[in-house]
């Protein structure tokens, strides 16, 4: 089992750069590391580079003009270039606890795609660890909140994870999927543009292709650092598209990975 970690970022190096700091802490290094990147500013590619550089394992940059939000065709880009077979899914604003991939990897199951959890960080604990680097967090650390989701637990994940068919609480902030999986479905879908919806949206399509969801607890644990809100200008759009692939039972998409396949 070969495993792409896909990380999405715009413009803030300063998190990613924690983000794969965490990455090559782990107990299990991924086959590789894709940088799905929205066309952020130079500074961005550099840090790959540098990353690069001094990594184990290959980091691949995919980078597309930015053009607005469009996370749903830098996704589909960084997707086409991975070479793994399982696909791990997270934003450049989350720091990994050291068994993340391993954990993904233990839970990985034929006919499934994996929803996890993350932790908030507040804005002064993130604000710490940015400027100080640390990535390991204290289970009772000031600011962090929903707690429970920095315990891991053997026994714990066992008895609550749960199988679903349900959309809500979809976010590839902590996602994984066969590869093979999203191809069936054709990817992210790219009438996609602007925050929100495109995570449910890909799920819905696997779900109607018969594609199961797995909510993982108390593993592959994830704190995500604060941020601003995005715009959400376009989520009544965004909206009536995923309705459309709701009501439709839709399994694939016109707009998507394919277009980037050779």
């Amino acid at each position: 089992m070969q495993i792409s970690l896909i990380i999405t970022t715009y413009n803030w190096k300063e998190a990613l750069r924690l983000s794969l700091q965490s990455v090559l802490a782990q107990t299990l290094l991924p086959r590789e590391i894709v940088v799905a990147d929205d066309g952020s500013r130079p500074d961005t590619a550099e840090l790959v580079r540098e990353f690069s550089a001094s990594s184990p394992v290959p980091v691949i940059h995919s980078w597309q003009e930015d053009e607005g939000f469009r996370s749903a065709q830098s996704r589909n880009k960084a997707i086409s270039k991975a070479r793994g077979d399982y696909i791990i899914l997270i934003d450049g604003d989350i720091v990994l606890e050291s068994h993340f991939v391993a954990d993904h990897r233990t839970f990985a199951q034929s006919g499934y795609f994996v929803q996890g959890t993350r932790a908030l960080l507040g804005q002064e604990l993130s604000v710490q660890s940015l400027k100080t680097g640390q990535f390991r967090l204290p289970f009772l650390a000031k600011g962090l909140e929903n707690k429970k989701n920095c315990l891991r637990s053997v026994v714990l994940s066992r008895l609550l994870s749960f199988r679903t068919r349900r959309l809500i609480g979809v976010k590839t902030c902590n996602f994984a999927f066969w590869k093979q999986d999203a191809l069936l479905v054709n990817g992210f879908n790219e009438d996609f543009i602007g925050w929100g919806r495109e995570d449910s949206e890909f799920a819905a399509r696997l779900i109607n292709f018969g594609i199961r969801r797995l909510d993982l607890k108390f593993h592959a644990l994830g704190y995500h650092l604060h941020h601003p809100m995005n715009t959400r200008d376009r989520l009544a759009i965004n909206d009536a598209i995923l309705n459309a692939t709701i009501e439709k039972k839709l399994k694939r998409c016109e707009r998507g990975i394919d277009q980037y396949l050779v």
